[in-house]
């Protein structure tokens, strides 16, 4: 039995600092990022859990310049839809709002999960079928951890409407969309999130509180 690591009080606080650093980056350097960083960065993400260890994660790398111009554009069109829903004042806010590093971020990389995988053997789904796309959430979670400690920016675009992307993208039709990444060295880095800098929203501290039941 292999024994198990024993992490010091100096690593846990430099745990700390990297959940806390995490951002949602939205402004990139064109600098690429070297392929085999990359792909331990994958390899980081595929350590994730998954339910019944079914690893329904799939990642594929955007690098063909038409593909990325329809997202592109299929974003626009989303996000000037959005902007419609809201008052002029938060109209103002969100034009403000840079949502997206799709024209500046070297890497684009959508990931789906298989919706009903073989591996796995159906364990611990049968009346949750959606732990799927939660483990594919995970895997994401764990490559953004993983790529913050290389200095190396995340931006999640959720604006996209997932059968325009899966028909772009063209993949199986039981593969669900849950994410399209922009990925790159950040231009700028800062401990405050975007969306609260711009005033757009604040944390909130009754979440950091128990719901007692």
């Amino acid at each position: 039995m292999t024994s198990s690591p024993q992490f010091s009080q100096e690593f846990i606080n430099e745990l700390k600092t990297l959940f806390t650093w995490r951002r949602d980056v939205r402004h990139f350097q064109s600098t690429p990022v070297n392929e085999k960083l990359l792909d331990q960065l994958l390899s980081v993400a595929c350590t994730a859990p998954s339910v019944g260890l079914s690893q329904p994660w799939r990642y594929i790398k955007v690098e063909t310049p038409t593909l990325r111009q329809q997202i592109y554009n299929l974003f626009k069109n989303c996000n000037k839809e959005a902007a419609q829903n809201y008052t002029s004042d938060q109209y103002k806010l969100y034009s403000n709002l840079k949502l997206s590093g799709l024209n500046d971020a070297p890497h684009h990389i959508a990931v789906f999960s298989e919706e009903n995988p073989t591996q796995g053997k159906g364990l611990g789904r049968q009346t949750m079928p959606e732990t799927t796309a939660y483990s594919t959430v995970m895997s994401i979670f764990s490559f953004w951890l993983a790529a913050r400690a290389y200095n190396i920016g995340v931006g999640w675009v959720s604006i996209l409407p997932p059968h325009e992307v899966k028909s772009i993208l063209t993949v199986p039709e039981h593969w669900n969309f849950v994410a399209y990444l922009c990925v790159g060295y950040p231009q700028f880095q800062n401990e405050t999130p975007e969306l609260e800098q711009k005033g757009w929203e604040k944390r909130n501290p009754s979440r950091h509180k128990w719901i007692i039941r």
